[in-house]
């Protein structure tokens, strides 16, 4: 975990000590692929997506700060905040407790997987065991206890029942050609399929495929109806409030459509009646959840990519590296074969 970072102050009294070019919680906004852990006086981050294993700190309280600086980042880091007169300096990553910074990362990066692991039956990328990530996420806690302010809430995944599932992927049939409240009578004039922002919905509800959404126009005489199908995420829970209900946005040629979306089996449907024909987007949110228009289809695909390779060294269970996989996603690679 070498490597450098620059030391800087920036207005609000805040410290940034960050490597060149990392994302920090001072950003406008985050993408899904960034790392974010609450520690004694401030923040950090890491980019999952560069592979970055140093963390960007932005700091509130020096004070408490300096508990933990010299162990993470080394004595010298620490000791230049401690003599720092305004100019901005590049200095060497050598962690005194390379342990701790490895385990500080590996902290930070369960809570991640406990909000954004892209879970899917479509794509073949196993879940985790959310109580099994719980209590890896508690261990890393104690094992960080220097660094993690203790009156800090820890950050803690639903806790969620399972039901069966298919067992292959490919048995998986999307209902890109039979969405929900199509009469044999109607004529079928569109379909379409895509994905959905994880921003809009809490974990677990969906399906994070970026084809878990499917939707289909139909006519029948005197109504155009649109029917809205989406891939529920695996194994969820089975009894999910009305509130956190998934809703689709519609939109259409002169106006945009809101329909409730309702579980069936292991399909969230809806249909709506509309005047138009023609369908330029489907998007699912939960009411009070996220921020319209931070999803990144390509990021979202870099976080696919990076949970399925992280199940192939999971279960390779060869890997000493900082960044080794957790046990939740050991215990996902193992059970890949069902899944």
């Amino acid at each position: 975990m070498t490597g450098t970072v620059t030391v800087r102050r920036v207005e609000g009294g805040l410290w940034i000590i960050a490597p060149e070019g990392a994302p920090t919680v001072l950003d406008d906004a985050a993408d899904v692929d960034i790392v974010v852990l609450e520690v004694s006086g401030g923040h950090l981050t890491w980019s999952l997506s560069s592979g970055q294993p140093i963390p960007a700190a932005v700091i509130e309280d020096m004070t408490l700060a300096q508990e933990w600086i010299w162990a993470v980042y080394g004595a010298a880091i620490a000791l230049a905040v401690d003599e720092f007169d305004s100019e901005t300096t590049e200095l060497t990553v050598q962690p005194a407790l390379p342990r701790l910074a490895a385990n500080v990362w590996r902290l930070g990066y369960a809570h991640w997987a406990a909000r954004w692991w892209p879970a899917s039956t479509i794509d073949g990328i196993a879940p985790l065991d959310e109580r099994l990530l719980d209590q890896e996420i508690a261990a890393l806690r104690e094992e960080c206890e220097l660094i993690v302010d203790d009156d800090a809430e820890p950050v803690s995944s639903e806790d969620l029942s399972t039901f069966d599932i298919p067992s292959r992927a490919q048995d998986y049939a999307l209902a890109a050609g039979s969405a929900s409240g199509t009469s044999a009578n109607a004529l079928v004039l569109a379909r379409g399929s895509g994905g959905w922002d994880w921003h809009r919905c809490p974990p677990g509800l969906i399906d994070a495929s970026e084809h878990a959404v499917s939707w289909q126009v139909s006519r029948s005489p005197g109504t155009t109806t649109i029917g809205v199908e989406v891939v529920a995420a695996p194994r969820m829970a089975a009894d999910i409030p009305a509130h956190l209900h998934p809703r689709a946005l519609i939109a259409v040629a002169a106006e945009t459509v809101d329909t409730e979306l309702n579980l069936v089996g292991d399909t969230w449907t809806g249909q709506a009646s509309t005047s138009s024909e023609a369908v330029s987007s489907v998007e699912l949110y939960v009411p009070g959840v996220g921020t319209p228009g931070l999803g990144d289809s390509g990021v979202r695909q870099q976080v696919r990519d990076i949970a399925a390779a992280r199940l192939r060294r999971a279960a390779a269970d060869d890997d000493a590296a900082f960044d080794a996989p957790l046990l939740a996603e050991i215990a996902a690679a193992a059970s890949e074969s069902d899944f």
